[in-house]
């Protein structure tokens, strides 16, 4: 079966706001939220881990573009769900996803990002 028989395929991923995903935007907040760079991340890290079961040993993939709108905050402690779902494979290397974050039915985040698989030595 080839990856890009996997288009439509889904994932979420749970995470809590916390740690590194914080910004007080340098002391002008006077508490911690979600940042935009976190957000993206959490993104990122699911859709990576989406693709990777479908990847040949010795792969794994790189994002390259992300085209994302944080339109929604989420404090410090919140609960939130990364999702992606595959919707384009391209020379069985390269990766569209359609992403989103959310706090309960609150969408934080949205938009697409994509990965390329690369291959590395296996010891």
């Amino acid at each position: 079966m080839s990856i890009a028989e996997k288009v439509g395929t889904e994932r979420e991923d749970n995470f809590t706001v916390e740690g590194m995903l914080i910004t007080d935007v340098g002391g002008l907040l006077e508490t911690g939220v979600l940042s935009t760079p976190g957000m993206i991340g959490m993104m990122e890290r699911n859709c990576a881990i989406l693709i990777q079961e479908f990847l040949a040993e010795g792969s794994a993939t790189v994002g390259f573009e992300v085209n994302v709108k944080h339109v929604s905050g989420a404090g410090e402690g919140a609960e939130c769900v990364a999702w992606a779902r595959l919707d384009e494979v391209a020379e069985d290397r390269k990766f569209r996803f359609a992403v989103e974050v959310r706090e309960g039915d609150r969408v934080l985040g949205v938009g697409t990002h994509e990965r390329r698989a690369i291959s590395f030595n296996v010891a």
